[in-house]
């Protein structure tokens, strides 16, 4: 779906974090962007990156776990922007804390936003794809939909659903033999707000496990997936590279590694208030002046390229030359013989 001209795009998620890099990224290239997100404060921040960066912003506020929220902002990005080129699934909350610790309520929250927040931005995007034969849809899944970790169970769960609903969905749309594609963007631990905001009952504040990656990078793949859709995941960072092999190759070498490293890890050595503000039942930038952009309080600790995304862009053009490399070797063996 390589393509110059503007695309309408919706990106779930957008008022921070990397659906917030991701919807700048696509204002960049000149698309226009439907942004949907409960924060009204960080909508607006979000918006306004997009027109700097040369696109289109349009703000639809909307709680993802309402499906009919959901359905009515893609009928509004058609009348205002035209039909869904590609539509983005970011949004998710989620609890940090031992399962036991997790109520019942909370953990069915966590699994309406970040599971079936996608399951209807996918409904609500093929319903109007399908018809066109034409779309992508691309999910910001995780390293952590390969490999739980502890602390994390719903968002993990959640995480670990996205995987094998795409797969039955791309199935399905492979034997209809539909133009529509659909494909994963797996993250690492990316600096977004979510740390300061999610809801926790650690005793020390919540960090992403390093290496930590800056947002920017996330956006960078979810727009080439976006434009390359046809293959079925993109890993972002050595580290999700590393996550999903281990678990392939010694899931119980690492169930006893995270069982003793994984509480420590997510935590930073700095207490935090039970009480503080999060955003699991209402947005935590729902009023002027409480923005909080795309990257989190990791800045100093963040990492600003990934070799390994560079090879995967480039996977082709090494192959390539690899084999070209290959067959000089040989070439060069086989005369030193016949000398």
């Amino acid at each position: 779906m390589t393509t110059n001209r503007p695309r309408t795009v919706v990106v779930t998620g957008a008022s921070a974090g990397v659906g917030r890099a991701a919807a700048q990224a696509f204002g960049r290239r000149g698309d226009r962007v439907a942004l949907l997100a409960r924060g009204h404060a960080g909508l607006r921040g979000a918006a306004d990156d997009v027109e700097r960066a040369g696109g289109s912003a349009l703000c639809l506020p909307t709680d993802v776990a309402d499906f009919e929220q959901v359905d009515a902002a893609a009928t509004k990005v058609e009348d205002t922007f035209g039909p869904i080129d590609v539509w983005v699934n970011v949004a998710f909350t989620s609890v940090f804390a031992p399962f036991t610790d997790i109520a019942p309520e909370e953990f069915r929250r966590v699994t309406e936003v970040s599971y079936l927040g996608f399951v209807y931005g996918t409904m609500a995007a093929l319903e109007r794809m399908k018809p066109r034969d034409a779309g992508v849809v691309v999910q910001v899944g995780s390293a952590l939909g390969a490999r739980a970790i502890p602390l994390q169970s719903a968002y993990c769960g959640a995480k670990h659903a996205i995987n094998g609903f795409t797969e039955s969905v791309r199935t399905e749309l492979l034997h209809d033999d539909s133009n529509v594609h659909i494909t994963v963007v797996q993250m690492p631990a990316l600096n977004t707000p979510q740390f300061d905001w999610v809801l926790s009952r650690l005793p020390h504040r919540p960090q992403p496990v390093p290496p930590i990656y800056q947002p920017e990078i996330g956006a960078a793949a979810i727009v080439r997936a976006a434009e390359h859709p046809r293959r079925k995941q993109y890993w972002v960072g050595a580290s999700t590279a590393a996550t999903v092999l281990g678990q392939r190759l010694m899931p119980a070498v690492l169930d006893r590694y995270l069982a003793r490293t994984g509480f420590a890890s997510q935590q930073t050595d700095q207490p935090v208030k039970r009480d503080r503000p999060n955003n699991l039942w209402q947005p935590v930038d729902d009023r002027p002046g409480s923005d909080h952009g795309a990257h989190g309080a990791f800045d100093d600790r963040s990492l600003r390229r990934s070799p390994q995304v560079w090879l995967s862009r480039h996977a082709r053009t090494l192959s390539v030359a690899a084999a070209g490399a290959a067959l000089t070797a040989g070439g060069a063996a086989l005369s030193r013989r016949r000398d």
